[in-house]
C-alpha cells in the first residue's frame, strides 16, 4: 500500500479533524474494551502457562534433560512465531481486511489459497525438521555436542515436538481470520489448551518413559491438536472454513506473500535474539539455558496479558484505517495502544525487578528447582524485565507497520536489533554469564523501538509523541514510587523461601500493595492511558445507573 510518507495530520481542515477526533474518541473504548477481554482471556493461558512451567520445573528442575527439553521446543516455537504468529497472522489481516471491503467471495479466495499454500509449506517445513533435528541442534546449541548424551537426547526430542509448527500454524492462519472479523476468544483461548496438553505430558505422560522429557514433548503435540481444533467450530459459522484452491496468482495472496518474505524474522525478532542467547548458553555451565527459559516464560506473562492482547486487537483497527486512508484516526489510534500498553507494562517491568526472587521462588521453588535456581533465575528475570516497556511497545509499532503494508521497516530495525543482543551477549557473557545474555535480550528491544518509531514517523508523519513523552515520565514516577513501598517492606519481612502457603500470602500481600500505591499514583499525575480507562469506567458507571433508573 505505501510507497512513500503517508499524508500528514496537518493536510486536514481543523473542523473536521475536531469531529474524527471525537469520533476517536468513542472508538477508543471498544478497542480498549476488546483488549481488555482479550487480556482476560489471555491471562487464564499465561496462568495456565506458569501452571506448565511449574510442572515441568518439578518434573525437571534444572538438570540436563531440562535444558534439552527447553532447546528442543525452543526451535518449532521459534519457527511458530517465523512462520506463524509473528509472521503469517501479521500478514494476513491487512490484506484479508482490505478483500473483505470488496466482497466476501473475495476474501474467502484469500483464505482458500493461503491455506492450501500453506499446507504444501509446512509439510516440507515439517519433514526437513524431523529429518534434520541433528542439524538444528548443532545450530541452536552446538556446544551440547560436548556432551553426546544430553546431545542425543535434544535431537530425539526435537524430532517429536517439531510437528507442532505444523499444527501452531494452520491454528495461526484461523487466528488470522477470526481476529479480522473480530472474533477474538476463540483465537485467544486456543493457547490455554496448548499448555493444558504439556501439562498432560508432564503429569501423566512423562510416568510412562524412562525420560520424563520425552512424555512431556508428547504433550507440546497433544496441545497443538486441540489449539487447532477449538478454532474450526467458529470458522465453520463464520463461512471461512478453508477449502483447496491452487490459484496461486490471486493479487490478495501475492500481497501476503510480498508483507511475509522481507519480514521472516523482522517480526519474530525477539524470538531470534531468544535463540542467539541460546546458542551462546550452551557454552555455559549446566542450568544457564533453564535459567533463561524460565525467566522468560514469567516475562511472557505481562507481554502476553495486555501488549500482544491489545496488539492483537489493534491491528484490524488500524487495517480499517489504512484502507479507508484515514490516517488521522490510524495515528490517533497507534498513540492511544501506545499509551496504554505502557501504563500496564512499564509498573509490570519495575515489580518484575523487585520481586523477581519472591515471583520464581512461588512458580518454581518445589522438587528438582532449588534455592540456587531461584536465585540464579531472578537474577536472569531482573536482566529480562528491564526490555519488557520496549518489547512491549514494538508489538504495537509492529502491527502499525502491518497495517500500511510495509514489512520492509521492521526488517532494518530487526537487523539493528539482533546485531545489538549479539554485541552485547558476548561483551557481557563474560563477566556476567546467563545475565549478561538476558541482558543483551534488553538492550537489543531498545534499539529495535527507536528504530522502528523513527522509520514510522517517517513512514506516516508526525506522531504528537511530546504529549506520549509527558504521559511516560508520569507512569515512570508512579512505578518509581510503588518500587520503594515494595522494597521498604521487603527489607524488613522476607519470606521468600518460607513454606509454600506462607510465601504465597507474602507475594500476594507485596504485589497488592504495589499496585495500590501505582494506582494512587496515577490518580494523582493522569497519564493519558489512565484517563481512557477511566473515562471508560465511569461510562459502564453511567450506562449502569441510567439502566437501573
Amino acid at each position: 500500500m505505501s510507497n512513500g510518507p503517508l499524508p500528514p495530520e496537518t493536510s486536514q481542515d481543523p473542523l473536521n479533524a475536531l469531529a474524527e477526533e471525537d469520533t476517536v474518541e468513542t472508538a477508543a473504548p471498544k478497542m480498549v474494551g476488546r483488549a481488555g477481554m482479550v487480556g482476560l482471556v489471555t491471562l487464564l493461558s499465561r496462568f495456565f502457562g506458569l501452571a506448565r512451567d511449574s510442572a515441568i520445573a518439578y518434573v525437571l528442575g534444572t538438570r540436563a534433560s531440562a535444558d534439552a527439553f527447553y532447546v528442543a521446543f525452543r526451535i518449532p516455537n521459534l519457527l511458530r512465531r517465523l512462520l506463524a504468529e509473528g509472521n503469517l497472522t501479521m500478514s494476513f489481516v491487512p490484506v484479508f481486511t482490505e478483500s473483505l471491503k470488496r466482497s466476501k467471495q473475495e476474501a474467502k479466495d484469500v483464505v482458500d489459497i493461503t491455506f492450501s499454500l500453506l499446507l504444501i509449506l509446512l509439510s516440507i517445513v515439517t519433514v526437513a525438521g524431523v529429518l534434520g533435528a541433528a542439524f538444528f541442534v548443532r545450530m541452536t546449541a552446538l556446544g551440547f555436542t560436548e556432551d553426546p548424551e544430553k546431545f542425543e537426547l535434544t535431537v530425539l526430542l526435537t524430532r517429536i515436538t517439531f510437528p507442532y509448527i505444523f499444527l501452531v500454524s494452520l491454528g495461526a492462519l484461523a487466528m488470522g481470520i477470526l481476529n479480522a472479523r473480530k472474533r477474538f476468544f476463540a483465537p485467544a483461548f486456543s493457547p490455554v489448551l496448548l499448555n493444558v496438553g504439556i501439562i498432560l505430558g508432564a503429569v501423566l505422560l512423562s510416568r510412562h518413559f524412562a525420560t520424563p522429557s520425552i512424555g512431556i514433548a508428547w504433550g507440546v503435540i497433544v496441545g497443538g491438536v486441540l489449539q487447532l481444533l477449538i478454532q474450526i467450530p467458529r470458522l465453520i459459522k463464520e463461512g471461512f472454513f478453508p477449502r483447496l484452491n491452487f490459484n496461486w496468482r490471486h493479487p490478495g495472496v501475492k500481497k501476503i506473500a510480498k508483507l511475509m518474505l522481507p519480514s521472516i524474522y523482522g517480526s519474530a525478532v525477539y524470538q531470534i535474539n531468544l535463540l542467539a542467547i541460546t546458542f551462546m548458553a550452551s557454552y555455559l555451565p549446566t542450568g544457564a539455558v533453564s535459567y533463561l527459559w524460565y525467566a522468560d516464560r514469567v516475562i511472557e506473562f505481562p507481554l502476553g496479558v495486555f501488549a500482544i492482547s491489545l496488539a492483537t486487537v489493534v491491528l484490524p483497527t488500524l487495517s480499517e484505517h489504512a484502507a479507508d486512508r484515514d490516517f488521522f484516526k490510524m495515528k490517533a489510534a497507534f498513540r492511544r495502544a501506545l499509551s496504554t500498553v505502557w501504563l500496564v507494562n512499564i509498573p509490570a517491568a519495575v515489580g518484575l525487578a523487585v520481586l523477581a526472587e519472591p515471583i520464581i521462588s512461588v512458580l518454581f521453588y518445589r522438587g528438582g528447582f532449588t534455592q540456587e535456581s531461584t536465585r540464579l533465575t531472578a537474577q536472569t528475570l531482573q536482566c529480562f524485565a528491564l526490555g519488557l516497556p520496549f518489547v512491549s511497545a514494538t508489538r504495537i509499532t509492529t502491527s502499525a507497520f502491518y497495517a500500511v503494508q510495509n514489512a520492509k521497516k521492521p526488517v532494518i530495525a530487526a537487523n539493528v536489533a539482533v546485531v545489538v543482543n549479539i554485541l552485547a551477549g558476548l561483551a557481557l557473557i563474560g563477566p556476567l554469564q546467563h545475565r549478561g545474555l538476558a541482558l543483551g535480550v534488553s538492550l537489543g528491544s531498545v534499539a529495535n523501538l527507536l528504530v522502528q518509531m523513527w522509520q514510522y514517523r517517517k513512514e506516516v508523519g508526525p506522531l504528537a509523541l511530546r504529549k506520549m513523552a509527558g504521559s511516560v515520565a508520569k507512569m515512570a514516577v508512579a512505578a518509581l514510587l510503588m518500587a520503594a513501598a515494595l522494597l521498604a517492606i521487603h527489607r524488613f519481612w522476607d519470606w521468600t523461601f518460607a513454606p509454600f502457603l506462607e510465601r504465597l500470602l507474602y507475594l500476594t500481600a507485596l504485589i497488592g500493595t504495589g499496585a495500590l500505591v501505582y494506582a494512587l499514583a496515577v490518580l494523582v499525575l493522569k497519564p493519558e492511558g489512565a484517563q481512557e480507562l477511566l473515562a471508560r469506567f465511569r461510562r459502564r458507571r453511567l450506562r449502569g445507573r441510567n439502566s437501573g433508573a
